[in-house]
């Protein structure tokens, strides 16, 4: 009878000892930019080990396409947009909480070309060229890259001969995409996003902007590990945090 309750009670402890990673860990969600994909699971992976038992599961889409689902209900801890508006909205939305909002990085809009194109162009006059018949560009209700492309575009009083020429992308990725595989002339991505595919594409020219490239990050209301979420955030503005973004391309704020 004993031997037979020790047994129990050792099997007991074994299944508890078995699941205890899993009552433990801490996985948050992470929702960011698809201009954040390399930078943020290089950062997701240090967190995990300077914080054993922490976990960041990764979201990479379009802002405004991670807003949507932000606002149909989707359990995110974490929210990184490539601009500021799209969080705006989430902050409107009462989808943030209170005081956890802050800019954690800044980028550069650029234009580039496939990397065996003979045709470069130096200004954004010459896109009005015959050289140049497909320009590719985010879509600018969801893609801030998109956005702010087009209020350049807008500025240089470039819109109706460009009009014609455009090839929107779902997030700058697509972009990039596009642009790699020469299926467009050219195509407005950040600078951080050129380098992650330098072999296949080239910088034509930085491209000034009238609103500053920068990013805000925040954690979601309803997070369920708001803990874990704030940990989160503070390892990505911390020390090591900012030398991982910065070796992809990334400035400070």
């Amino acid at each position: 009878m004993q031997v037979n309750r020790w047994l129990r009670a050792a099997a007991c402890a074994l299944t508890l000892t078995a699941a205890s990673p899993l009552l433990w860990a801490q996985e948050i969600v992470v929702s960011a930019a698809a201009s954040l994909t390399n930078a943020f699971q290089a950062v997701g992976k240090a967190w995990s080990q300077a914080h054993p038992g922490h976990k960041a599961t990764f979201n990479f889409a379009a802002s405004g396409a991670l807003l949507a689902q932000m606002q149909q209900g989707a359990p995110v801890d974490v929210f990184a947009s490539a601009d500021q508006p799209t969080m705006d909205k989430a902050q409107a939305a009462g989808l943030i909480a209170q005081g956890t909002r802050s800019d954690f990085v800044k980028n550069e809009l650029v234009l580039v070309v496939p990397a065996k194109s003979t045709k470069v162009p130096k200004s954004l006059d010459d896109l009005a060229g015959s050289a140049w018949q497909r320009i590719a560009a985010g879509t600018p209700a969801s893609v801030p890259v998109g956005r702010y492309t087009m209020s350049v575009i807008e500025q240089a009083k470039l819109d109706a001969p460009l009009k014609p020429k455009w090839i929107y992308g779902e997030s700058v990725r697509q972009v990039l995409d596009y642009v790699a595989r020469g299926e467009v002339d050219a195509g407005f991505v950040y600078r951080t996003d050129a380098m992650v595919k330098k072999d296949e594409t080239q910088v034509a020219f930085a491209v000034p902007t009238t609103t500053p490239v920068t990013y805000p990050i925040a954690q979601l209301a309803a997070s369920k590990q708001p803990a874990a979420a704030q940990s989160f955030i503070a390892f990505v503005k911390g020390a090591e945090g900012r030398k991982i973004l910065e070796s992809f391309g990334f400035a400070q704020p």
